[in-house]
């Protein structure tokens, strides 16, 4: 699987990009969508009747919920919960639904066939807090898998062209909001441009869901895993440090 993400200023916008993913010859079943509400009366995409192998009871479990679905034959099935620090998220599609359960609905706990799957094959999960940003303002997120290069290219021109803004895009604008606080409460340590990657590493790493709500001593392992070159570095502590401080405060 090749993700492609794209985020959208209005649910509008999203739907219209879904659609023509589908006359872009793009399956129903490759395209995943999260959006803020309570359900899924205000959308227009048609979502499919029938559920995928083992969503029901996969969803049921992570999610918390049951499953709603409505005529049309185009997406998977729905699922929502609340999201503390955002409110009710529904998810459309099993990708979809797995970020939503894994972060939201029960904090980590594994998920059981389908969804299983799904959070295994390529998931951007280390993207969730842009997709939390982009949620907590109003935004809606689409999610394609798309099953090779070339359908991952077309799906990426499509949701360009209904005006979506790009996951990296989305980062950069995410870090520009808090680089100058950020800055300034690093103050008198010394020079923030000269260590701010390494610090935004270290801030970043902490709002993976493995990582949420624990020490930087709890996880020195995985850290060392994933960030092998740095995360011994004073400056990346730090930037964690402030990560997990940045969960708490929006929790």
């Amino acid at each position: 699987m090749k993700p492609v993400v794209g985020i959208f200023a209005t649910a509008h916008d999203a739907e219209a990009a879904v659609k023509d993913l589908k006359t872009q010859g793009v399956p129903g079943n490759a395209v995943n969508l999260l959006t803020p509400g309570a359900s899924t009366e205000a959308l227009r995409v048609p979502i499919d009747e029938g559920e995928q192998p083992g969503m029901g009871e996969a969803v049921g479990a992570v999610v918390g919920t049951g499953l709603g679905a409505s005529g049309g034959a185009y997406l998977g099935a729905a699922a929502s919960a609340m999201i503390p620090g955002i409110g009710p998220v529904v998810a459309i599609g099993v990708a979809a639904a797995g970020l939503l359960g894994l972060i939201g609905a029960v904090g980590g706990a594994a998920a059981g066939g389908a969804l299983e799957d799904a959070l295994s094959d390529g998931l951007p999960k280390d993207e969730w807090f842009v997709y939390e940003d982009a949620l907590r303002d109003g935004h809606t997120v689409v999610i394609v898998n798309a099953a090779n290069d070339a359908q991952a290219d077309t799906a990426r021109k499509t949701l360009a062209r209904h005006g979506a803004e790009s996951v990296d895009a989305a980062r950069e604008r995410w870090w520009i909001g808090l680089r100058s606080a950020e800055e300034e409460r690093y103050g008198a340590n010394g020079d923030f441009k000269a260590i701010e990657p390494r610090f935004r590493r270290g801030f970043e790493a902490a709002l993976h869901p493995e990582m949420r709500g624990r020490s930087y001593d709890s996880v020195t392992a995985l850290l060392r895993e994933r960030c092998p070159n740095e995360y011994q570095d004073p400056a990346f502590r730090n930037g964690y440090e402030r990560g997990q401080a940045y969960c708490r405060e929006k929790r």
